[in-house]
């Protein structure tokens, strides 16, 4: 089994800083890509950054210049450095991994609230 454990969410005031992390743990060969959506209330989920497992970086429009997402592959850890924060990121974030294992499937986290404040 794989596991995805999120931290960092919380409250903060517009215009503040965050980061999150997402530590995978399990049996597994590898980790190929990791990823942040969000979910806000009433909405759809979406992908707001992903990272390949040679680190190439994909990003939402909205937060291109704001959140950096990086990954440490020894730790099987991704993180999502979030600056510049407005109310409109208020949403639970979600990680996701795609993990080989005997295959290849997708795995989530349980989601951690972000809150921004104006």
């Amino acid at each position: 089994q794989v596991q995805l454990v999120e931290s960092g969410g919380g409250l903060v005031q517009a215009g503040g800083s965050l980061r999150l992390s997402c530590a995978a743990s399990g049996s597994f060969f590898s980790i190929n890509s990791m990823s942040w959506y969000r979910q806000a209330p009433g909405k759809q989920r979406e992908l707001v950054a992903s990272i390949t497992s040679g680190s190439s970086t994909n990003y939402e429009d909205s937060v291109k210049g704001r959140f950096t997402i990086s990954r440490d592959n020894a730790k099987n850890t991704v993180y999502l450095q979030m600056n510049s924060l407005q109310p409109e990121d208020t949403a639970v974030y979600y990680c996701n991994a795609v993990v080989r294992r005997f295959g290849v499937r997708a795995y989530w986290g349980q989601g951690t609230q972000v809150t921004v404040s104006s």
